[in-house]
């Protein structure tokens, strides 16, 4: 299913089911706030990660990432100044399907949404559960380094839910972060994620 959506490029990748904030302070950003406030429930746009170029700047952003995923607001608040503080949660994934669109102050885009694929069902929860447990290491790694100090008393079991929580977890660059939204289906990405985690908890292990 294709539909027209605003795009916000961004610096990081937004991933289905996580939760993030912005304070929008740029005129055309809040212009966008602004038409989404006009139009329809659900109020959504794309969040799609910036390959080459800057989120502000007079350049601006010159390329991104083929992949993103879709932002839905849940609260907007409004200043006096007119900048905006949003909470938004991460929905469906899309692709985009067209050039992108320069009529409007912000860019807009056609885009193909991507359905949620697990993958092997079999395969899938047996992948997921070691990925818990290399997650698990992963984070006792970071720990005893001083890095971070992260509880995480359960982790879902569920393919896909548990696919993107360690993707939008984990400390990886941006290419490693955009590769994991794009993997085809959750076992692909936990597959992706475990030998990640794996490599990276050596790494930690080996510090001094």
């Amino acid at each position: 299913m294709s539909e027209t959506l605003p795009l916000f490029p961004l610096g990081t990748v937004l991933y289905p089911g996580l939760l993030l904030p912005l304070h929008i302070f740029e005129d055309r950003y809040r212009q966008l706030v602004r038409d989404l406030q006009a139009g329809p429930e659900p109020r959504r746009f794309g969040v799609v990660a910036i390959r080459e170029g800057r989120e502000t700047g007079v350049n601006g952003v010159s390329a991104l990432y083929e992949i993103g995923c879709t932002a839905t607001l849940r609260r907007i608040t409004e200043h006096e100044d007119g900048r905006f503080d949003l909470i938004t949660v991460g929905t469906q994934r899309f692709r985009l399907a067209s050039e992108l669109d320069h009529s409007q102050p912000y860019l807009q885009g056609e885009v193909d949404l991507i359905d949620e694929e697990t993958g092997a069902e079999a395969e899938a929860a047996l992948a997921a559960q070691a990925v818990q447990r290399g997650f698990r290491a992963y984070l006792d790694a970071l720990a005893a380094r001083g890095v971070t100090q992260i509880s995480v008393p359960e982790l879902p079991d569920e393919p896909v839910v548990l696919s993107y929580l360690v993707a939008a977890s984990v400390i990886a660059d941006l290419t490693d972060k955009q590769a994991l939204l794009a993997e085809p289906d959750a076992l692909s990405r936990l597959t992706a994620e475990r030998a990640m985690l794996s490599r990276e908890a050596a790494m930690l292990r080996s510090l001094t």
